[in-house]
């Protein structure tokens, strides 16, 4: 993240800038030492995002979790005050977060009608059913590293051999989307969601994927299946009052990004907190804790997203005595909230798998927009650390985690390669 003005004490220009708004570098990078900067100034503050757009970002885990459940706040770019007056250009790499058609912009009857038709691939009963598939594709995919590393020098990128192509896989079958089209829909993704992006080039982007999607959905209309685009195509075709063509497209976007980049860095983020700390791991083998309790203390401790964008008070409001004036564009900090010690104690810094109320965190949302493939997610996060450090019990970083580069993202979590060694 970008570097914080100095705070020393008794000048005016130290008291000018422990209050100056803080500039998000679309560059990202990890959020940890910038976000307990900024939640010793309170739980929330003012941001500048690309383009010098003025915004808040709450940081604190109550006044997050308040504000993500509050009714005068909604998630419709028609409150978006500067997208409004035409301050926000084409080509704004934050611009799709704000305008997508579906789920994530959607409000009130809209947002109940569209989670109503997505909830049906997302049912407990469905989800469950989906195990032996996820754990199929990790079996492969563990046979698939082992073969590689013997082949090599032992190092493989774990970001891009397992913990990628696992999500990746289950979500496009989820969705029924063939195999051909995956890799192109995960670069797509990667562009969309970049906050570095050149503004000609997001609208490339976003252009590609929308017809991309719309290809795909043309072919299942005409080859319907056993998965969720088919059901939806089923619903706009038998009533287009509804589902619309741009709601469908931008469903399926919103589904494939949010169905793997987020699990991506779940993954990733859990194994590089189980090498860092090998007495929480030696913890979960010895059966003081469990998997699942490992996908929730990464939840809290290392958020697969650190700054989601964006909710709109639709008048003013104060959030933690803070005043967010009405269609400010608003950033949920969930590395913030994980880490805030007011809600997980003094050592809230610390990861710790018998952490106790270890899903108490807000990394999956909260309120109406709560995550619908959370437990989708938790399950995929469980069966691949399971699997794979049962397989290969010794497997630990190749570089030292610092070398690690960080992927170009203020909004993701993550990093770019993942280098592991599988045995000693």
């Amino acid at each position: 993240m970008s570097t914080e003005p100095s705070t020393e004490p008794n000048t005016e220009s130290s008291r000018a800038a422990t209050t100056a708004p803080y500039r998000l570098d679309p560059k990202g990078g990890c959020p940890h030492a910038a976000n307990a900067r900024l939640l010793a100034r309170g739980a929330v503050t003012d941001v500048v995002l690309p383009g010098g757009i003025a915004g808040k970002m709450v940081l604190g885990h109550e006044a997050l979790k308040d504000f993500l459940s509050r009714p005068d706040v909604a998630k419709s770019p028609a409150h978006f005050t500067a997208l409004r007056e035409g301050a926000i250009p084409p080509g704004w790499p934050l611009l799709t977060f704000a305008v997508v058609p579906g789920m994530i912009t959607a409000d009130g009857d809209d947002h109940r009608r569209l989670r109503t038709l997505v909830s049906r691939a997302f049912t407990a009963r469905r989800v469950e059913a989906m195990r032996a598939g996820i754990e199929s594709v990790t079996a492969a995919l563990l046979d698939s590293l082992a073969r590689e590393a013997a082949a090599g020098d032992g190092v493989v990128d774990l970001r891009a051999r397992f913990a990628l192509p696992l999500p990746l896989s289950v979500i496009c079958t989820l969705l029924g989307l063939d195999e051909e089209y995956r890799e192109r829909l995960h670069e797509l993704s990667n562009q969309v969601v970049s906050t570095t992006i050149e503004p000609q080039a997001a609208i490339a982007a976003n252009k590609e994927m929308i017809q991309l999607l719309a290809a795909i959905a043309a072919i299942r209309a005409e080859r319907p299946g056993d998965d969720l685009t088919s059901a939806l195509i089923a619903v706009r075709d038998e009533d287009g009052d509804r589902l619309s063509q741009e709601e469908l497209i931008g469903t399926l976007m919103l589904t494939v990004v949010a169905g793997h980049e987020t699990t991506l860095n779940l993954i990733s983020n859990a194994v590089r907190a189980l090498c860092g700390h090998r007495d929480q791991l030696e913890a979960v083998r010895s059966g003081k804790a469990g998997w699942a309790d490992v996908v929730e203390e990464t939840l809290r401790w290392d958020a697969p997203v650190s700054y989601f964008p964006f909710r709109y008070p639709v008048e003013d409001i104060t959030v933690d005595g803070t005043l967010i004036p009405k269609g400010t564009p608003v950033l949920a900090g969930y590395s913030a909230a994980g880490r805030d010690t007011e809600a997980h104690g003094p050592d809230a810094g610390r990861f710790d798998v018998t952490r106790s109320g270890g899903s108490r965190h807000l990394s999956l949302g909260h309120g109406a927009h709560f995550c619908l493939g959370a437990p989708l997610a938790r399950l995929e996060g469980a069966i691949a650390l399971e699997r794979l450090f049962t397989r290969f019990p010794d497997l630990d970083l190749a570089v030292p985690e610092a070398e690690l580069e960080r992927h170009a993202s203020f909004v993701g979590n993550g990093v770019d390669e993942l280098p592991v060694r599988l045995t000693r």
